[in-house]
Formats: structure tokens, sequence, C-alpha cells
């Protein structure tokens, strides 16, 4: 068996790796790289592999940076199909058409700039279209948790809750290949566990070897508790002073954790008098999805679920859906708390609210999740003083907070116990999804405490097990 790290490999996104045997091919995600200059070019660049000859595909969760080169791969050639749970599909089903809007939307942009300053050359094409996007996602099979399945006769799987995002997994393949049986778990993003909604992370005992995240490899998070305390603090203080509270979210997992968290604190009588806008239409769509699958909430997020419908004592939460009420929100200077898109601040209607907030002190941005390196987001949590947005210079003078409590990924500590379930420990492992540092910082600690053979990939490489 071989395994080549395409993707995530000494970084966080393009999740993608290549598993070949004697009988087939077939691939553990295929995510688009973000954030830097170079990730268009990257995301553009030709596949390692003709998609043509690939079996099928192992989706972990709808994350873009796991799925969003599938519609891609689909106009390559790629005809197979792509397994991963039914909650996946649903959110796959927002996520990838959004992204391919967003490929068009940059597509007019370029050539409008190139007809401008009279360049001859020929604007890009969209990376995919929102038709390949929805052509693409009728390749999607749903599979339960727990399922045993064999997408190919000699490969047996079962997908197991990662306690990620909804319908996250962790992928278990049995490998049958000349005679010998190989068992291979990637782990996909692991959540943190004792976080609300979705459930703890599923722990197994078994494997030959090991593809484990690292985003958070090298450090603890904040404990819970003082992440909800500074919350309640950033939220009291910027309203009280007459702010409005700017939070850029994933779609996906964060949005609705943030909102959990506000009704949480407002149901305790924590929280003064707010207006909660959820300003995004595909965080929007993928609430609505989280709240029709409650079967798979944790019993705190159940009884939360109890309270809001009940209707007492909820806080103002309006759903903005069109571009001219999304506008009317920078109208608004205070009491507002702005959820929007996208969680790294690169695209989307986050851009808007930051243009028109963060030159003001009275402001906060709140900063909930990981940032990767090159991003807009990233900037603001280095302590970048003025940033460009839309082509215009603005002055940072809004104060900004990073809850690092609230990860949706594992930290050190819970990877490290995740792994530790695993007995014997597995032959190899390779720490993926994880800048450099924290990837080796995990790898080194999975070797000296639990006797791990556990190594860093380079991207590009091939390792045969």
């Amino acid at each position: 068996m071989k395994l080549s790290f395409l993707g995530a490999a000494r970084e966080v996104t393009g999740s993608c790796v290549l598993v070949e045997t004697s009988q087939c091919r077939f691939l553990i995600d295929c995510g688009m790289f973000q954030g830097g200059r170079e990730a268009n070019t990257r995301n553009r660049r030709r596949f390692e592999f003709e998609p043509a000859g690939i079996d099928f595909v192992l989706l972990t969760h709808a994350h873009i940076d796991h799925s969003g080169l599938l519609p891609r791969l689909a106009r390559e050639g790629f005809v197979g199909p792509i397994y991963s749970t039914a909650a996946t599909i649903e959110l796959a089903g927002v996520m990838l058409p959004d992204s391919g809007y967003i490929q068009e939307m940059d597509a007019k942009r370029a050539l409008r700039a190139r007809r401008r300053s009279l360049d001859p050359r020929r604007a890009p094409a969209p990376l995919y279209t929102v038709q390949e996007a929805r052509d693409c996602l009728k390749l999607l099979h749903p599979i339960d948790y727990q399922r045993h399945f064999q997408p190919h006769p000699s490969i047996s799987c079962t997908y197991h809750d990662a306690g990620h995002i909804l319908g996250s997994a962790i992928i278990e393949i049995v490998v049958r290949d000349q005679g010998k049986e190989t068992r291979l778990v990637a782990s996909g993003d692991l959540g943190q566990p004792g976080r609300p909604i979705v459930r703890d992370p599923t722990p197994l005992q078994r494997a030959d070897v090991v593809l484990i995240e690292s985003t958070y490899g090298d450090r603890p998070h904040r404990d819970l508790p003082a992440t909800l305390i500074e919350l309640e603090q950033v939220m009291t203080d910027t309203l009280r002073r007459g702010g409005n509270v700017i939070v850029p979210a994933f779609a996906v997992g964060r949005t609705q954790e943030v909102l959990y968290h506000l009704h949480q604190l407002a149901r305790l009588g924590r929280l003064p008098p707010m207006r909660i806008f959820l300003d995004s239409p595909m965080a929007i769509a993928a609430t609505e999805i989280t709240l029709r699958h409650h079967t798979l909430f944790d019993k705190d997020a159940r009884e939360l679920d109890s309270w809001r419908q009940q209707g007492n004592g909820l806080p103002q939460l309006r759903f903005i859906a069109s571009a001219d009420e999304s506008k009317a929100l920078n109208e608004i200077r205070s009491g507002a708390v702005i959820i929007a898109a996208s969680g790294m601040c690169e695209a989307g209607r986050i851009k808007h609210h930051l243009r028109h907030n963060l030159g003001r002190a009275e402001c906060s941005v709140l900063i909930t999740g990981f940032q990767a390196q090159g991003t807009l987001g990233r900037r603001l949590v280095d302590g970048a003083k003025r940033v460009r947005i839309f082509g215009e210079e603005v002055t940072v003078r809004a104060s900004l907070h990073t809850l690092g409590g609230l990860s949706a990924h594992a930290d050190q500590p819970a990877l490290l116990a995740w792994a530790r379930h695993f007995d014997p420990p597995p032959v190899r492992a390779f720490t993926l999804h994880g800048e450099m540092s924290a990837a080796q910082a995990l790898a080194d600690k999975l070797e000296r405490e639990l006797g791990w053979r556990a190594a860093v990939p380079e991207p590009g490489t091939t390792v045969t097990i």
C-alpha cells in the first residue's frame, strides 16, 4: 500500500491523501487550499493523479479545505462514488455550490480588472461553476456511523463520529491486498471533547497506520469556563460603550457553536439585551440543517434546543439573507452582534463589516477559530495596525479578542488522549493538517509519551507501507 500526501502536509488546508494498492486507488478527502497568495495557483495546478483512475473518495466532512476540489475532480474525469455521512451530504449541498459561486464572482472581478487596465491576457475561468458543484453532489452516497461497507471488494470501511462538526467522521479502513490485511485509520478533523452540540470523538483501539490531524498539536486550549467568561465580558463591555461586536465565523460548525453559547449565556441572565444578526446565507442554511439533525446532538444541546423551542427569554436573532439587508447592517452604529462568514476573513460579507467597524475604537472583533497563514484573519490576530480590504487601507482601532477555547479542533492533550486508546500502538503514524511546528510537536509527543513511530510527511511525498 502506498500513501501520497497531496495536501494538508505541514499546513492546515488542502486535505488530500491518495491511497494506492495493487487493486484500487482512492482518495481520503479532496480539499481546497486556503489563505496566502499561492492558494489560487495551487488549487488550479494539475492533479498528481488521473481523476478518471480514482475508484472512489472517502470524505471526512464538509469543510471546504476537505471537500472543496471535489467539483473540479469530477469535471476532470472522476465518475466514482464519494462516500460520507448523510449530514455531510446535506452540508456539502450548501457549501460546494456556494464555493462555486465565489469562483464565478472571482473570475468576473478578474475579467473586469483586466478590461479596466487594458490587459490583453485572457482572464482565468472559474475554478469550477455552481452547476459543476451541483453535478458533483450527485456522486455523494450516504453512510451511517458504525455501518460497515465495501467501496471495493478489497476494501472495508467504517465511519465513526469525529465530534468536529455535524456529520464529521473518523474513517476506519481495512485494506486486503496480496494476502495481507492493513488497518488504516484517518482521523479527519477531531473535535475537542466536552464541546456543545456534537458528541465527543469516538475512541478506536486498533490500527496499523494512523493519519492524525495536528492543527493544535503543539498546545492546549483555554478551558471552556474561562472562555465563556471572556465571551461574556467582550459582549458586555462592547455593547455598554456603544459599539458593535463583529464575529468572523465558519458557516458550518463555529457559527452554530457561537449561537449556542450566546443563547446559553442569555438563558442564565449573563448578557445584556442585544441584537444578533446572522449574516450568511450559507450559515443560515447550515444552522437549519443542524437543527434537523438533533439526534446527533449531545445532551446539553438537546436541553438548550428544547428551551429555544419554548421561545421564552430568547435574544433577538435575525437571519440576514439578501445583499441589501446585509448592506443595511453597516448603518447600525451600536448594540449589534454581527456573525458572518468567512471564518478567516478572506471572502464574503464579513469583509464589508470589518471595513465599517475596524476603524471604530468602541467596537470589537471576536476571533473564534483557527486563522491560517496569509489570511486577513491571521494578520489581525498577529496585531496588524493597518489592513487592506477591497483595495482600501483600514486602520485597526477596534479591540481584537481571540477565543481559543471555542476551537472545534482537539488540542494537544485531547489528541494524545484519543491516541492512547490504540493498543498496541500503530506501526506507523503521520501527523497532518497542522503547520510544521504543530505537526512536529505532536509527532514528538506521540513518540516520547506513547512509543509511536510518528512522522511529519513533506508535501507531495509517497510512503510505502
